[in-house]
């Protein structure tokens, strides 16, 4: 079903700045790319046709660049670099924007890595969606449209930069202009549970084509195995965005008209985004369109239970309980540690494991349950559950102490010697305060009784 189109201006109040390093457009005000100068290398590509009754055919095939009319690519004079080549099957394209000739695009000589470079001819036809239909609303196919289109779709040496270029060329010739241009710098994407964040796509037109006066339109949809939806999509022309937007998704429509920069933001990424978005651009009959893939990651919280220990004795069982909870995506390993007093660390395994549960946020829960045996553990350390995530590691601990366990240690031995003189004195002391005769008292003092009365008893005698 159609959406309904209504004014951006309602919108853009939703818009959120972002700072990033990623601001700086491919295409700068003159048109002029990052290449280097008029002459970019040669580009290795696979030609797609179908041959009736006989499906899909591949051919190799070569494509020559250059950045005008008057500049030539540094092979474009030369043999084909591959002799499986056929002559037809080698096409001369210019490229205003440069953006065929971006480094990442080309391997240093000699390299047998290559970057994928998918050809095929393109028919112009009318876009069948709502927001693009205002580029088409005559219904007479004009005249310009009378010529071979070439589709190039081509993916760089790292895998970090896709292009995708619809190119026109004079009927039966092989010389080419590039007539629009889509890109983006960051095929894959990660960002964690909760964040902004910006899926980049880049567009150019050529301004000499009569195509480009006709306005343009920009859509973006989501796939995820084998399920689509749109997230958003935008009449150009008519400056009027699509009512089936999704809810925190938008654009910054003063750089889209500005510098062609078409890329999505998602003002807060959910555990439902992670999936492959699709960046298309439209001119009137033509649609170039570049995927990019986003992973939202978010480690997990970890929580052990009970969350503290009781003193054990040896040969006591403990079990044990630790959840890990918020995490995104799967899977997740669950184990657990035990950390002596000296330091030793004790791996014992993953426990007993549940199944994973889906939260309403989308996020998952997981727990592992262990019976922990406190025989071989010493007079006690940590009890540790690890949880080794796509989004980090993560540990949770709790003490636990075992007592009981073997003979006391030097310095459980000395306290145990000053509590003994301590109480030797208080004893000590009472006995003084309360004995009343020399049965009673200490034999040291009846000793120092008869020593003085010897004492007394020699001075008398003098």
């Amino acid at each position: 079903m159609a959406a309904a189109l209504l004014p951006y201006s309602r919108h853009v109040s939703k818009l959120r700045r972002i700072e990033r390093n990623s601001d700086r457009p491919l295409f700068n005000s003159s048109g002029a790319g990052t290449g280097r100068g008029g002459s970019c290398p040669a580009l290795d590509c696979r030609f797609t046709w179908e041959k009736p009754g006989e499906g899909l055919k591949h051919e190799c095939s070569l494509l020559h660049v250059r950045t005008s009319a008057n500049s030539q690519s540094e092979e474009e004079l030369a043999e084909p670099s591959s002799s499986d080549v056929a002559p037809d099957r080698v096409y001369y394209v210019t490229d205003g924007s440069s953006t065929l000739c971006l480094p990442p695009l080309h391997p240093p000589r000699g390299s047998l890595i290559k970057p994928k470079c998918d050809l095929h001819h393109l028919p112009p036809q009318p876009a069948d969606v709502q927001w693009a239909a205002s580029l088409t609303d005559s219904a007479l196919s004009p005249a310009h449209l009378q010529a071979d289109w070439l589709s190039a779709a081509i993916v760089s040496l790292d895998g970090g930069l896709a292009l995708s270029t619809i190119s026109r060329a004079a009927t039966a010739t092989s010389q080419s202009n590039v007539v629009l241009s889509v890109l983006s710098k960051t095929v894959s994407v990660r960002t964690r549970l909760g964040d902004a964040v910006v899926i980049d796509c880049q567009f150019w037109m050529d301004p000499l084509s009569p195509l480009s006066a006709s306005g343009f339109a920009v859509e973006w949809r989501y796939q995820f195995r084998g399920k689509g939806r749109l997230v958003l999509a935008y009449d150009g022309k008519m400056d009027r965005l699509a009512d089936a937007q999704q809810e925190g998704a938008t654009l910054d429509f003063a750089s889209l008209h500005a510098t062609g920069n078409a890329s999505l933001i998602l003002q807060e990424a959910k555990a439902h985004d992670s999936g492959t978005y699709i960046c298309g651009v439209h001119l009137p009959y033509l649609l170039a369109q570049v995927s990019v893939e986003l992973e939202v990651v978010e480690p997990p919280s970890l929580s052990i239970s009970p969350s503290s220990l009781p003193l054990a004795v040896p040969g006591q069982v403990l079990s044990v309980q630790c959840s890990a909870s918020g995490f995104v995506p799967l899977p997740l390993e669950l184990s657990w540690e035990f950390r002596s007093v000296d330091g030793a660390t004790k791996a014992l395994g993953e426990g007993s494991l549940s199944g994973h549960r889906v939260a309403g946020d989308g996020t998952y829960t997981q727990s592992s349950w262990l019976e922990l045996d406190t025989s071989a553990l010493g007079r006690g350390g940590e009890l540790v559950c690890v949880a080794h995530h796509k989004g980090g590691t993560r540990r949770s601990r709790v003490a636990l102490e075992v007592i009981g366990f073997s003979t006391p240690t030097i310095e459980d031995s000395m306290a145990m010697v000053g509590v003994a003189l301590v109480l030797y004195g208080i004893i000590k002391l009472a006995f003084w305060n309360i004995a009343g005769s020399d049965e009673v008292r200490p034999k040291e003092v009846r000793l120092c009784h008869r020593v003085l009365s010897s004492q007394h008893s020699h001075i008398y005698e003098l």
